[in-house]
């Protein structure tokens, strides 16, 4: 899919906005998925995916390929969940809300595993409900922590796409990454008891 990309980059950079488009639809849901783990909220999420789709635009002239145009539209859907965050933490601390009132998502659970037919309606209920603890978990992470977990053990990135991704070297990303999986572990533990 990412080899394919190159010549739908090269026709956006010629003006050719339908080419974008289909970035757009082979992109969108792996985007979207990061940004949900990020923010947590599938609305939010969604407006940073279009904000993020559409400051890729604006800047897709200054792709240069030297990555993979998923890893640098990764990086910009990055950047705007971060500042998402960072805008949020700071509306809530001046509004009488809480920051421990639970975050609610209509979204559906992104975890890619196919319903089967047989699945009752009780077993698709304690899914949704075991998956909404993990993202919760997932989401008490710190900034950084969330994003080394979900770029490498949700989406799949390379330590070296990552490092390019968040500038750091290969080896500060396994470490973190380690890290992250351990605090992650006990936060899992805590929740769910015995992971056997």
């Amino acid at each position: 899919m990412g080899d394919d990309d190159a010549g739908f980059v090269a026709s956006c950079q010629r003006g050719e906005t339908e080419a974008f488009s289909v970035l757009v639809r082979r992109h969108q849901k792996k985007m979207l998925n990061i940004a949900y783990r990020m923010i947590g909220d599938y609305d939010e999420a969604c407006d940073v995916v279009q904000e993020a789709f559409l400051s890729a635009y604006r800047a897709i002239g200054k792709f240069r390929g030297d990555a993979r145009f998923s890893t640098w539209l990764c990086g910009i859907v990055l950047n705007h969940s971060r500042s998402h965050i960072k805008r949020k933490t700071a509306r809530s601390r001046h509004e009488a809300g809480s920051l421990d009132d639970p975050v609610k998502s209509e979204g559906g659970s992104f975890l890619n595993e196919p319903r089967s037919q047989e699945e009752s309606v009780v077993e698709r209920l304690e899914k949704r409900e075991r998956d909404a603890k993990v993202q919760e978990c997932i989401g008490s992470l710190d900034g950084e922590q969330r994003e080394v977990l979900v770029l490498r053990d949700i989406q799949g990135f390379s330590y070296e796409e990552i490092g390019m991704m968040l500038k750091l070297p290969q080896g500060t990303v396994r470490s973190r990454l380690f890290r992250t999986r351990n605090a992650l572990k006990d936060r899992l533990l805590r929740v769910f008891g015995d992971l056997k």
